[in-house]
C-alpha cells in the first residue's frame, strides 16, 4: 500500500464506565488513535444509521436550493417581485447557508452546540424560512426570512450531517460522504415537478407552508438519534498503524492516507492548502449555482418547451445527487485529488456544451449537457468534504470544513445575483462561456493541492 510507515510510540488503556475499555495508540508523527470501542459500544447500534439519517435530513432541505429556480415565476407573480429580486433572495440564502458552517462547527467543537441541538434549531429555522417565502411580499422581509433565517437553518443541518459522516467513517469516508451529500440534490426532484406543474398563485401559500412543515418534521425526527463519536475514535476492526482490514478499506487508505496530525483551523490555514481549497470551491460552486439558477430560464429563452425545461432541471438534480455518491466511491479507488480535478473539468466542458445545444436548438443535446452539468455541479462538494479531514484530521473537521465550505457564500453572490448581471450584459452564451472558463481555472488550482506533511517521509509500496 502507499502510505507513510508508522509505528506505535505509546499506548494506554482507559476504563470507561459507559463503553468498553479503549486504548490510545500514537504513530511516529504523534497522531493519536482511540481504538477498542466498536460503533455499537458507543451508539448501541450500527454506525450505518449515521449515514442513513443524515441522508434523509439532507434530502429534506434540498428543496431550498435545487427546486427554488422552478418556483421563481410563480413567486414573482404572487408577490410582485422582479427576476432580480428572486435571484438575490436565493443568493442571500446561499450566503448564510454556507457562512454558518464555520461558526456552527466552532461551537460544536467547543461543546456549546451538540449535533442534535444544531439539527433541532436548524429544523425550526427552516420552517420559518418557508413561511416567510409564503407570506411576506416585501422583498426585504423575504430576504430576511427565507434568505437569512432559512439559510442559517439549512446551513446548520447541512454542516452537521456532513461532519457526522466524516467522523464516523474515517477509514473510507468518500463513498459515505458522497451518498449523504447526494441527498441534498435529488431529494428536490418531487418539488421541482410540483413547482413546475402544480404550483400557482392560487395555492402557493398552502404548498409552501406544507413544505416547511415537512422539512421541520423530517429533520427534527432524524436529529433525535444524532451523536458524535469520541475524539480520535477509530474503528475497532481496523489497525490504524497498519491500516489492515478488508480489501476496500486498505485500498481507500492507500489512496487517501489519513492526515498526519489533527490540525486546528489556524494550523490548517498556515499549511496553504486550506486557502487553496477555499479558492477552488469559490470558483466551482459559483459555476454550479449559476447553472442551477439559470438553466430553466435558458431553456425557455432558446424555445424549448416547459417539459424540457423542467426535465432538464430534474435531470440536473438527479444526476447531481447520484454523481456525488458515485465520485465519493470513485475517490476511494482513484484518490480524492484526481477525482476532484476530473469532476471540475467535466463541469467546465458542460457549460460550453449547453451553449452548443442552444445554438443548434437540440433538446437531446441540451438534456445531455444538463446531465453533465448536474454531475459536475454537485460531485465536487463531497470530495471537498472528504478531502478536508483527509488533509487536516477529524477532531477539528467541523471548523476546518466550515472554513472551506464558506467559499460557497462568495459563490452565491457571483453565481446567482452577479450571474444575472452577466446574462443581462453578455447574454446567455457569454455567461455560459465565462462559467466554463472559470471552471478550468478552478481545476488548475485543484491540481496544486497536496496533503500537508505527507511528503516529508518517503512513501513505501506494499
Amino acid at each position: 500500500m502507499t502510505a507513510d510507515p508508522i509505528a506505535t510510540n505509546s499506548s494506554s488503556t482507559h476504563p470507561d464506565a459507559a463503553h468498553r475499555p479503549y486504548r490510545e495508540v500514537t504513530d511516529t508523527r504523534g497522531r493519536v488513535y482511540r481504538v477498542g470501542e466498536t460503533d455499537r459500544d458507543i451508539l448501541g447500534h450500527s454506525r450505518k444509521l449515521m449515514v442513513y439519517l443524515p441522508w434523509i435530513a439532507m434530502m429534506a432541505i434540498s428543496v431550498f436550493e435545487y427546486a427554488y429556480g422552478s418556483a421563481e415565476d410563480t413567486l414573482s407573480h404572487a408577490h410582485g417581485w422582479t427576476q432580480s429580486n428572486t435571484f438575490w433572495i436565493l443568493s442571500v440564502w446561499v450566503f448564510f447557508q454556507a457562512g454558518v458552517a464555520f461558526p456552527a462547527g466552532w461551537l460544536r467543537e467547543k461543546g456549546v452546540l451538540t449535533a442534535r441541538k444544531a439539527m433541532y434549531i436548524g429544523s425550526g429555522l427552516c420552517l420559518v424560512g418557508f413561511l416567510a417565502l409564503s407570506h411576506l411580499s416585501n422583498v426585504w422581509l423575504a430576504i430576511l426570512g427565507f434568505g437569512v433565517v432559512g439559510g442559517i437553518g439549512a446551513g446548520l443541518v447541512y454542516a452537521t450531517c456532513i461532519n457526522m459522516v466524516g467522523k464516523w467513517f474515517p477509514e473510507r469516508r468518500g463513498a459515505r460522504t458522497g451518498f449523504v451529500n447526494g441527498g441534498f440534490a435529488y431529494g428536490s426532484l418531487p418539488f421541482i415537478f410540483i413547482f413546475n406543474y402544480g404550483f400557482d398563485t392560487a395555492n402557493y401559500h398552502r404548498v409552501l407552508d406544507l413544505i416547511g412543515c415537512y422539512i421541520m418534521i423530517v429533520v427534527f425526527g432524524s436529529a433525535f438519534f444524532f451523536k458524535d463519536p469520541p475524539k480520535n475514535w477509530w474503528p475497532a476492526d481496523i489497525d490504524p498503524l497498519e491500516f489492515s482490514g478488508d480489501g476496500k478499506n486498505a485500498t481507500s487508505l492507500a489512496k487517501n492516507p489519513p492526515a498526519v496530525k489533527q490540525y486546528t483551523p489556524k494550523e490548517a490555514i498556515r499549511t496553504g492548502m486550506l486557502p487553496l481549497m477555499w479558492l477552488s470551491i469559490v470558483l466551482t460552486a459559483g459555476v454550479s449555482i449559476f447553472g442551477i439558477s439559470f438553466q430553466v430560464d435558458y431553456a425557455k429563452e432558446v424555445g424549448f418547451g416547459p417539459l424540457v425545461a423542467a426535465s432538464s432541471m430534474g435531470v440536473m438534480a438527479v444526476i447531481n445527487g447520484i454523481g456525488r455518491g458515485v465520485v465519493g466511491w470513485l475517490s476511494d479507488k482513484w484518490g480524492r485529488k484526481s477525482t476532484l480535478v476530473f469532476v471540475i473539468v467535466v463541469l467546465g466542458l458542460a457549460q460550453f456544451g449547453v451553449i452548443w445545444a442552444g445554438d443548434v436548438k437540440s433538446e437531446t443535446l441540451f438534456l445531455f449537457f444538463a446531465f453533465l452539468s448536474g454531475f459536475g455541479g454537485g460531485a465536487f462538494y463531497p470530495l471537498f468534504a472528504a478531502l478536508t479531514p483527509d488533509y487536516f484530521g477529524e477532531n477539528y473537521n467541523a471548523s476546518n470544513y466550515g472554513l472551506v465550505y464558506s467559499g460557497k457564500l462568495i459563490s452565491g453572490l457571483f453565481g446567482g445575483g452577479l450571474g444575472s448581471m452577466v446574462v443581462a450584459a453578455w447574454g446567455y452564451d457569454g455567461a455560459y462561456a465565462l462559467a466554463g472558463a472559470v471552471s478550468m481555472v478552478a481545476a488548475v488550482i485543484a491540481l496544486l493541492l497536496r496533503q500537508p506533511g505527507r511528503t516529508a517521509v518517503p512513501q513505501t509500496a506494499g
